[in-house]
């Protein structure tokens, strides 16, 4: 179950490759929340470069990007220098976070059942509700998307 349009976004702190982040300390700005697989994958790379090419544009519209996966921080620091990332990259190994906002269940792969995360991504408005959610995002394309209903709000 995700979180529902309208309803309070579940508060987190969790470490990043660059010091802990805190949804509590953005409150007053939007924020966007995408929680993908692993580093370092086809998919998930493409969506990390795609949100950390509209970086600027995402800022100018006063929102942050936060990327959650259950990688560790030093896995984060690779994959960030590797591809010159510029979006924040939460580790949430025990995926908490991840199952607060029903982003990580049961998923299947060549007839094999698993459970990891689903690519999801998260719109929080200013006042700390979730304002648009985007569950099992196809990454072409996306990252513009979200953009898009950022500077809407």
């Amino acid at each position: 179950m995700t979180v529902a349009v309208g309803s309070p976004a579940p508060d987190f702190t969790l470490p990043t490759d660059q010091g802990e982040l805190s949804l509590a300390a953005l409150k007053g700005h939007p924020v966007v929340v995408y929680f993908y697989p692993k580093d370092d994958t086809s998919g998930c790379t493409r969506e990390a470069i795609g949100f950390s090419c509209l970086a600027d544009e995402f800022a100018k519209a006063g929102t942050t990007v936060i990327g959650i996966s259950p990688d560790t921080v030093e896995k984060h620091g690779k994959f960030r220098v590797k591809h010159k990332l510029t979006v924040a990259l939460g580790s949430d190994p025990d995926h908490k976070v991840a199952e607060c906002y029903g982003a990580w269940g049961e998923k299947s792969l060549y007839g094999k059942k698993y459970f990891g995360i689903i690519r999801s991504t998260f719109l929080i408005g200013p006042d700390g509700t979730v304002a648009r959610t985007w569950p099992k995002v196809k990454v072409e394309g996306h990252a513009e998307e979200v953009l898009a209903a950022a500077k809407a709000l």
